[in-house]
C-alpha cells in the first residue's frame, strides 16, 4: 500500500507518495495529464540535468548559491544525468506547452535529493527550495527550449551523424567495388542510356556526404542557446553574466561549440532555430528513403525482378512461400526515414504555435524531433552494418544493357536523332537488339559500330 506526504504550494495542499523525489507541482501535473504515457527520453532528461548542474555551479561562482548547498544541487544533478532518478520523472509529453511541469519535476527531484544528501527528508522544501535554490537565475520559459537544443544535439552527434559517415564510407567501398560493371540506366521507369554500377553508388555517396554537411548545418542552428532570457526574453532575475557562464560549463562538459544567443526575444519567442534544424534532418531522412528504395528495387527477384543486386540474406521473408527472403532491412530504413519526415512535420506544426514572446509546444517538438532523431539514426546504421556492407553486384546489368534500347543513343552522331529513333522501334517491335538492326539498316562499318555502342564510352562522354 503506498504510503503519502502531504505538501502544498499555493494552490493549497496535496498528496505525494513518501518515498518519491517529486514534489506537489509534479504531482498536480501527474494528475492533470493522464495522456499518453509517453514520457521524455534520456537525451532530455540527461540535458536537464546538466542545465540544473552548471547552473548551480555558476550561482556559487557568482556568489548567489550557498556553497554547500549548492555542492547538494550539483551531486543530484549529476545523478540525474547519470540516468541513477529516470524513474523520478513521470510526467506525460503532452502537458503544458511551454513544459513548466516537467522543468518543475526536475527542479523538486534535485531539490528533494540535495536534502536528503544534507540530511533532511523528502519534501523539506525548506532545506533545499525548487524554485529559490535550484531554478536560481532561470525560468521555465528559457530552460526548456535550452534542453531540447541540447537533447537534439546531442541525439545528432550520438546517433545520426555518426550512422550518416558510416554509411557514406560503406557505399564509397561498394562504388569502388562495382566500378566495372555496366548497367542499363533508368528514368521515369523506363531505360535509359547505360550506367556504371559504381557511378550509381557515387551518387548515394554524395548524397550521404551532403547529408553530413546538411546535419552540420543543423548542428550550427541548434547551438545557439536561449538560456538567460528568463520569462519573456529580459533576463528578468537573473545575473548578467549568468547565461553566458552556464553555456561555457555546458560547452566544456560537452565539448559542442556552444554560445548564447544574441537575441533572447526571437530565441524565446520562437523556435525558427528547431524547424530550421529539423528541415535539414528531414532532408537527410529524404536522401535515406531514396537510397533504401532504389537499392530495394535493384534488389528484387531474384528471377522476375531487377536483380541487379544480390541483397544479404537475413531472415526467412514468408510463413507461406518457403525459400523466399525481403529486402528488411532496407524496409526498416524506409520506416524510419518515414517517421522522421513525420516528425519533421509535427515540429513544423510546433513552430507555428508561437504566440507574443512564448511557444507553447516545446515538449512535443522535443518528443518529435530527437525521437526522430534516434530512430533515424539506429536504421542508419544498421543499414550500413547488415545491408549495404554485404551487397553483392550481379551479372544481371551487363546482360541487360545489350539487349536495351537506349543504347541506340550512341548511333545519333553517326546517323542523327529520328535514324536511331527508328532502329530503336524496330528493336523493340521485332525484340532483335539495336545493334541487330543496326548492322543491316546502317553503313556503319563494325569498327564505328563497336564504337558507338560501347556502354563503358557512354558512361564517360567528357
Amino acid at each position: 500500500m503506498t504510503e503519502y506526504r502531504v505538501e502544498k504550494d499555493f494552490l493549497g495542499e496535496l498528496k505525494v507518495p513518501k518515498d518519491a523525489y517529486w514534489g506537489v507541482q509534479t504531482q498536480r501535473a501527474i494528475e492533470n495529464f493522464p495522456i499518453s504515457g509517453i514520457r521524455f527520453g534520456r537525451q532530455f532528461i540527461y540535458a536537464l540535468g546538466l542545465i540544473k548542474k552548471a547552473s548551480a555551479e555558476t550561482n556559487m561562482e557568482l556568489g548567489l548559491l550557498d556553497s554547500k548547498l549548492g555542492k547538494a544541487i550539483v551531486k543530484a544533478a549529476e545523478e540525474v544525468m547519470e540516468g541513477k532518478l529516470d524513474t523520478q520523472f513521470p510526467l506525460d509529453v503532452f502537458q503544458t506547452g511551454s513544459g513548466t511541469s516537467t522543468n518543475m519535476n526536475a527542479n523538486e527531484v534535485i531539490a528533494n535529493r540535495a536534502a536528503e544528501i544534507l540530511g533532511a527528508g523528502r519534501g523539506a522544501r525548506g532545506k533545499v527550495h525548487p524554485n529559490d535554490h535550484v531554478n536560481l537565475g532561470q525560468s521555465s520559459n528559457d530552460v526548456i527550449p535550452t534542453a531540447l537544443h541540447l537533447s537534439a544535439l546531442f541525439a545528432i552527434d550520438d546517433a545520426l551523424l555518426p550512422a550518416v559517415v558510416l554509411l557514406r564510407d560503406e557505399l564509397a567501398v561498394k562504388a569502388k567495388a562495382f566500378w566495372e560493371v555496366i548497367k542499363t540506366g533508368r528514368t521515369h521507369l523506363q531505360d535509359a542510356t547505360p550506367i556504371r554500377m559504381g557511378q550509381v553508388f557515387r551518387g548515394y555517396e554524395g548524397q550521404m556526404e551532403k547529408a553530413a554537411a546538411r546535419l552540420e548545418h543543423a548542428r550550427k542552428e541548434l547551438a545557439l542557446l536561449p538560456l538567460g532570457g528568463t520569462a519573456v526574453g529580459t533576463g528578468v532575475n537573473t545575473h548578467p553574466e549568468f547565461a553566458q557562464r552556464v553555456i561555457a560549463v555546458i560547452a566544456r562538459e560537452t565539448r559542442i561549440a556552444l554560445a548564447e544567443t544574441d537575441n533572447h526575444f526571437q530565441a524565446q519567442a520562437t523556435i525558427d532555430a528547431v524547424v530550421e534544424a529539423s528541415g535539414s534532418i528531414r532532408t537527410v531522412a529524404v536522401s535515406l528513403l531514396k537510397i533504401a528504395n532504389d537499392i530495394r528495387l535493384l534488389g528484387s527477384g531474384p528471377r522476375c525482378g531487377i536483380g541487379e543486386l544480390a541483397l544479404p540474406e537475413v531472415q526467412p521473408g514468408s510463413s507461406i512461400m518457403p525459400g523466399k527472403v525481403n529486402p528488411v532491412i532496407a524496409e526498416s530504413l524506409i520506416q524510419a526515414a518515414s517517421h522522421a519526415i513525420a516528425a519533421d512535420v509535427a515540429v513544423l506544426q510546433a513552430g507555428q504555435w508561437s504566440f507574443f514572446e512564448l511557444n507553447t509546444m516545446l515538449p512535443f517538438a522535443a518528443h518529435n524531433l530527437v525521437s526522430g532523431v534516434e530512430i533515424l539514426g539506429a536504421a542508419t546504421r544498421n543499414f550500413a552494418e547488415r545491408c549495404v556492407r554485404g551487397i553483392e553486384a550481379t551479372g544481371r546489368g551487363p546482360e541487360l544493357v545489350e539487349r536495351g534500347l537506349a543504347i541506340c543513343t550512341g548511333l545519333v552522331p553517326y546517323i542523327g536523332y529520328d535514324a536511331s529513333a527508328a532502329i530503336a522501334k524496330q528493336a523493340a517491335k521485332t525484340g532483335r537488339t539495336v545493334r541487330e538492326i543496326a548492322r543491316e539498316t546502317t553503313s556503319l562499318t563494325p569498327e564505328q559500330l563497336d564504337a558507338a555502342l560501347d556502354p563503358f564510352k557512354m558512361t564517360e562522354p567528357r
